[in-house]
Formats: C-alpha cells, structure tokens, sequence
C-alpha cells in the first residue's frame, strides 16, 4: 500500500491542543511540522499495522476510529482497545521494537505518521514535547488498568456501563456531545473487549432501553440516564 505523502503542518492543525503540548514556541512547533512529514489514509476495515511489524512511527488520528486486536490461540479475535480522532496510537510497539496487537480502521480513516527516532531526537531538545509523550503513556496505562478493573470483577451491566461513559467522556473530551454517540464497533467487537458473549451485550443493551437508561437506534446511541449509569460503575469500586 502506498501511504499517500501530504505535507502537513502540527501548527495548523486542529487537533493540536490535543496532540501536541501546549505552549510550545513558534521555533519549537516549527521543529514538530518537520517532525510530521506525511498523513496516512486507511480504509475502512484496512490494517494501519499488525502483531510482529517492525514498530517504527506513532500515529495521531487525525479522522476515523481504529480498533486494535490480537489472535488468541483457538484463532479468535481479542480485541484490546479502541482508539479514536485526537488519540495517539502505536505506543504498544515502543517495548519489543515490534508492535505486539494489529491496529483495524473501522471506518475511513486519515493518521499523521510520526517516526519515533525523531520524537526521541526533538524530545531531547524540547523538554515539553518529552513531558508530553509521558503523559500519552501514561494516560494509556491508566486507562489499560481501568479496563483490567472492569474485566475482573464487573457484572455485565457495569462493564457496558463503564465502557459506554468512557467513550462518551474521551468524545466529549474532544469537542462532541456529552450524551449522545454513534458505535463505530459492533456488538461482537464490545463484547470481545469486554470479555462479553455477543448475546449477553445485545440483552445488555436492551435492558438499559427497558430501563430508560439508553435510547438505541442501531449504531446511535442516546445516554437519557448518565447518573443511573454512574451509579451502576460507582456501585461496583465500593466492593473492594
């Protein structure tokens, strides 16, 4: 696949507050647009990376949703996170020099290419930006323990519930609403996240309706209840 070249600049881009550090000076941002030198389009249902690739670049999404997954040994599909516009993606390749999951596009997506070595050069001399990349990672652990948590000891119920506020805060983070969201993943996919059986999530999903807690049309959905759905998560962290 020919990743199509487009010279791209940090420094106009909107995603800049979420991507990149703020208060950077003209000179230092200067230094990232030579950082970013090519944007990367990835059809929907195309692999941006997979399992054993050499781990060379991270990826800022610019458009789209990904989701990353990994073979388990009976040949399933586990899938181990979703990753949305305005996150960074890649980060599991930095320990092996290899990427250790396969990163999906589910739908058309655009990511700007960011070649490790030179975020480790600029770092060097851009102590922001270094601070920076530590948060990205260490954003990721904490949010791959929250899932550790949820895994462990969640009934059905407050795993949805949690997975469902989590999207919604990270959307909401980025500009969209605070209650209502379009599924990019399918009900098979959460529930491989979840740890879930595809019909324990649809019926999941349809106790919420019965309850008033969500409106579902398909994809679209509609949070009516967010405290009823905190409570549910709250509930669950006062057990131990």
């Amino acid at each position: 696949m020919n990743p199509q070249a487009i010279k791209v600049a940090c420094s106009n881009c909107n995603l800049r507050e979420l991507c990149m550090p703020m208060g950077l000076s003209d000179q230092d941002l200067s230094r990232l647009d030579e950082l970013v030198a090519v944007r990367r389009k990835v059809k929907r249902g195309d692999t941006l990376f997979t399992n054993g690739e050499k781990f060379t670049s991270l990826y800022a999404i610019r458009t789209g949703f990904f989701k990353t997954c990994l073979a388990t040994e009976d040949g399933r599909d586990q899938v181990t996170g979703f990753q949305m516009a305005g996150e960074i993606i890649g980060l599991d390749g930095i320990v092996n020099d290899q990427h250790s999951c396969d990163a999906i596009a589910l739908e058309d997506a655009e990511v700007c290419v960011m070649p490790f070595d030179r975020i480790e050069e600029i770092s060097r001399e851009v102590t922001a930006l270094q601070h920076h990349v530590h948060k990205i990672m260490s954003r990721e652990i904490v949010r791959e323990h929250g899932v550790m948590l949820l895994l462990g000891s969640m009934r059905a119920e407050e795993r949805l519930a949690a997975f469902l506020l989590n999207l919604v805060q990270r959307l909401n983070a980025r500009g969209f609403s605070q209650s209502e969201l379009v599924l990019r993943m399918t009900r098979e996919e959460i529930g491989s996240y979840l740890g879930l059986k595809l019909e324990t999530v649809s019926r999941t999903f349809s106790k919420f309706v019965e309850d008033g807690t969500l409106e579902v049309k398909q994809r679209h959905v509609r949070i009516l209840d967010t405290e009823g759905l905190q409570r549910l998560v709250n509930n669950t962290s006062h057990c131990h």
